[in-house]
């Protein structure tokens, strides 16, 4: 999103093009069930219309402008579009069912991790796509975050790196969780997420990665 508008095509496309090693993108539901590409629960934001995704059908939705001339995607344009793996975020519950769906039919497990900062989004499509691998997301957290990821079987904690620490990193390690860090825009991020022994970090410019190389 720092160079391209924001959960778009055109965007997917730069940062596969960039050698990224992943995609991240969200999603909502729309009014008729569609799994649509976007950050927000609104559309307001990212493009020229307003309202709430989940009272649009995927017709409206597709009238919108997402950004130079963008429409709004839907999650399987973007599986046939790009062929890079896939972080897909489901950003309310009612999604996990749809997404479910989508990666039997596709046998997207090993291509597809999904994350959620909701617990129990996390745990139902752990229950409904056996062997998917799964991130619990948190931007504040306690103690007990470890214990969280550790109950709804995630594999990895993604936390927001300004509220990062090696404590943290450290207890997440000795209970085998990865540790991905968000959102690492900067070179002083960079070097943190070094120094903190991260397994991944999410940024919203893919040139970071090739700059970082040689400054970081």
């Amino acid at each position: 999103m720092g160079v391209e508008p924001e959960n778009t095509l055109r965007s997917f496309a730069h940062a596969e093009q960039a050698g990224m090693d992943a995609i991240e993108l969200d999603l909502h539901l729309s009014k008729d069930g569609a799994l649509a590409v976007m950050h927000d629960a609104v559309v307001d934001r990212t493009t020229d219309g307003k309202g709430p995704i989940v009272e649009k059908t995927l017709a409206e939705l597709r009238e919108l402008d997402a950004g130079q001339g963008e429409r709004v995607p839907v999650f399987e344009e973007v599986l046939d579009a790009v062929a890079a793996p896939i972080q897909a975020e489901i950003k309310d519950v009612a999604a996990a069912r749809a997404l479910a769906e989508v990666m039997l039919r596709r046998d997207l497990v090993g291509r597809v991790e999904v994350s959620s900062f909701h617990d129990e989004a996390v745990a139902e499509i752990a229950q409904l796509v056996p062997g998917v691998r799964t991130v619990l997301i948190a931007s504040r957290w306690g103690g007990d975050v470890v214990a969280r990821a550790k109950a709804v079987g995630a594999a990895a904690l993604a936390l927001n790196i300004r509220r990062l620490d090696l404590e943290t990193v450290e207890q997440a390690h000795g209970e085998d969780l990865k540790v991905i860090g968000w959102v690492v825009n900067t070179q002083d991020q960079l070097r943190l997420a070094r120094a903190l022994g991260l397994d991944g970090a999410t940024t919203d410019f893919p040139e970071i990665r090739r700059a970082g190389r040689f400054t970081a």
